[in-house]
């Protein structure tokens, strides 16, 4: 996201001032006026001094001699050297005093240079067009610079507005003989030469980025100083000294680390020294980390890691020191430990709320009864003994034969009834059509010719 005004050359979606947005532009390094709806004291005229925000994170501040009436957003054409250079005005007012007294002790008012206008169309247009020529001559000085076997590299490349300067950063870790490449770029390019060494931090805050955190680099939207981080910061904070994960887009330790580096400090003042001891009867407890949030120290005896970590509270530790000042021992670190209560929730799963596959039965497809009356038997394969008895039903030598009575034995079982297909199993609660069919269902009758098996003839 950038716009003609911090030299990206594209304009934001919705920015409706062609990149000149009276925020201070895209996020860079912006700079909210709190002092803006305060009125001056009578008779104190305004502060003439002015800060102007060129490409990407250079400022400069310019006096208003003609004292025209400018705003934040508006773009003006300043003094170069030489030569003209255009900008955004960032700071107006009072807070530019205050900016002022901050960044820069020693600046004097009568020397600073002078905003001459507010630019114009043609002066707009010559700057897009001075913003359109960096990223190829910058390719074309990196060329130049890998030919003469220069150990630099270039990163960054700011034209003047009136195109007669070209400022070229570049990032290297000693000192590089560039007299030669001078020469070389002032005859390809045809315009005045000036090389600027930046550091790696710098470099990053011009280039921009996201960082691990998924923002963007702090160094590039408001951060302006850069302080000294050291691994200190990061051992105070109990983390991983894994450079991969410390270090940010600059290859050096993220500025981050000091952010919170204070809060730290003042807590670990309630805790005692991590170097000391613990010595006990089953043997000596050495200190491994400390956890500033739950108040705890974990302990581990050496040698034997069976235990595990233990954790005590600040105040036990103490009590242990002083009991070894005293030479005492205690018998083992485990009866200093706290037992947490682990509070059990307020209400019962009564109704499997909290279970994962609770929803699984709900889609189960229902297969149907087959044995029920009314079951879906259409598709369902005959038996061999069904085939024949539905053959011996559609016989008509067959429908005059009277029913053979089942086998009994000595007249002690009573007989079986022949039921239909599909009432094998009898349903708990017959519909009443079932009721009506089995009592108008006839008994068999005994035929006295023939006899059953069971029984011999007379």
């Amino acid at each position: 996201m950038g716009c003609s005004s911090c030299g990206s050359g594209d304009t934001p979606g919705g920015c409706k001032n062609n990149g000149t947005c009276s925020s201070g532009g895209c996020s860079k390094l912006e700079v909210y006026n709190w002092l803006a709806n305060m009125s001056l004291p009578g008779g104190q005229t305004p502060y003439d001094i002015l800060e102007i925000r060129f490409k990407n994170s250079r400022k400069g501040f310019y006096r208003n001699t003609k004292n025209h009436s400018l705003h934040v957003g508006d773009v003006v054409v300043v003094e170069g050297s030489p030569g003209q250079d255009i900008g955004v005005v960032s700071i107006v007012g009072e807070l530019t005093r205050i900016q002022v007294k901050k960044k820069s002790p020693g600046f004097k008012q009568a020397e600073a240079r002078k905003i001459l206008r507010v630019a114009e169309q043609e002066d707009i247009d010559r700057w897009i067009k001075a913003r359109d020529l960096e990223k190829e001559v910058m390719y074309k000085s990196r060329t130049l610079a890998v030919n003469l076997n220069l150990e630099m590299k270039i990163s960054d490349v700011e034209y003047q507005a009136d195109l007669t300067k070209a400022t070229f950063y570049y990032t290297a870790e000693g000192r590089v003989d560039f007299r030669q490449l001078i020469k070389d770029m002032a005859d390809e390019f045809k315009i005045r030469i000036e090389m600027r060494q930046i550091g790696a931090r710098q470099e990053a805050s011009r280039l921009g980025g996201i960082g691990s955190c998924g923002r963007e680099l702090c160094c590039s939207t408001w951060l302006t100083d850069f302080r000294t981080v050291s691994t200190s910061a990061a051992r105070y904070q109990q983390l991983s000294l894994n450079p991969q994960k410390l270090a940010g887009q600059c290859g050096k330790l993220k500025c981050c680390l000091n952010y919170e580096l204070d809060m730290y400090l003042d807590a670990i003042k309630a805790f005692p020294k991590g170097d000391l001891k613990l010595r006990t009867d089953k043997g000596t407890a050495a200190h491994i980390k400390t956890d500033v949030f739950k108040q705890q120290m974990w302990y581990v005896y050496e040698g034997d890691f069976s235990s595990g970590l233990i954790p005590l509270k600040p105040e036990r530790v103490r009590e242990i020191i002083r009991m070894n000042k005293d030479g005492k021992k205690p018998r083992d670190l485990v009866e200093f430990m706290e037992t947490v209560e682990v509070k059990e929730p307020d209400y019962t799963n009564v109704v499997g709320q909290d279970d994962l596959n609770r929803f699984d039965k709900m889609f189960k497809k229902k297969k149907p009864n087959r044995n029920k009356p009314g079951g879906n038997n259409k598709n369902r394969p005959q038996s061999k003994n069904q085939q024949n008895n539905k053959a011996n039903q559609n016989n008509p030598n067959n429908k005059n034969k009277a029913a053979k009575p089942p086998q009994s034995n000595n007249g002690n079982q009573k007989p079986r009834e022949n039921k239909p297909d599909g009432e094998g199993v009898r349903a708990k609660n017959p519909s009443r059509n079932n009721r009506n069919r089995n009592k108008n269902r006839k008994k068999p009758t005994e035929n006295k010719s023939n006899p059953p098996n069971n029984e011999s003839p007379k």
